[in-house]
C-alpha cells in the first residue's frame, strides 16, 4: 500500500516537472512568471493570487501558467507559517510595540485589532513577496537557463531574455 502511494507521488511529481521544464518562453519568461507567482501568493488575498499575479506576469511580460501555479507557495500546509512570519516581519519593521500580540488575536477580535493587524500582515507580505520572488525567480532563471544549455550544443539556443 505505502509503495504503491509513494510510486503514484513520484509519478506525478514527475509530471509536475515535465510540465514546469515543457512551459514556453525565454528562461527569462518562465522565471518572471514564477516570480510573479510567488509576490502574489505571499499576500492573504484568498481568491484573488492567481488573477493578481496573471495581471503582474502580463506587466512583466512572463509566463501567465507558471505565474498561477507558483501562487500555490502558500496552500493549506503553508498559510499558517507564511503569514505568521509576514506577520512577525511587518510587526518588527513598524517596531513601536503598540500592535496586537498574534496571542490576543482570535476571530471574535480581529475586527477590532483592524487596522494594527491588517498594517503589519501587509507590510510583512510585502517584504517577504519581494525578497521571496526574487530570490526564487533568479533561482528559477538559473535551472531554467541551465537546463535550456543542456538541451541545445554549445549552449547557443538563440533566445534572450
Amino acid at each position: 500500500m505505502a509503495r504503491m502511494l509513494l510510486k503514484d507521488v513520484q509519478s506525478r511529481v514527475r509530471r509536475a516537472m515535465t510540465w514546469i521544464w515543457d512551459q514556453e518562453g525565454t528562461p527569462g519568461q518562465r522565471a518572471r512568471g514564477v516570480s510573479a507567482g510567488v509576490f502574489c501568493g505571499c499576500f492573504p488575498f484568498f481568491g484573488l493570487q492567481i488573477i493578481l499575479s496573471v495581471g503582474m506576469a502580463s506587466l512583466l511580460r512572463g509566463n501567465h501558467l507558471l505565474a498561477a501555479a507558483a501562487t500555490l507557495i502558500s496552500n493549506p500546509f503553508t498559510y499558517v507559517p507564511l503569514y505568521w512570519f509576514n506577520y512577525q516581519v511587518g510587526d518588527a519593521l513598524i517596531g513601536n510595540g503598540q500592535g496586537p500580540a498574534l496571542n490576543s488575536i482570535s476571530r471574535s477580535t480581529l475586527w477590532e485589532q483592524g487596522w494594527g493587524f491588517s498594517s503589519r500582515l501587509l507590510l510583512g507580505s510585502a517584504v517577504v513577496a519581494t525578497i521571496l520572488g526574487a530570490v526564487l525567480g533568479l533561482a528559477a532563471y538559473a535551472l531554467f537557463h541551465a537546463r535550456e544549455s543542456v538541451k541545445m550544443p554549445n549552449g547557443s539556443n538563440g533566445s534572450h531574455s
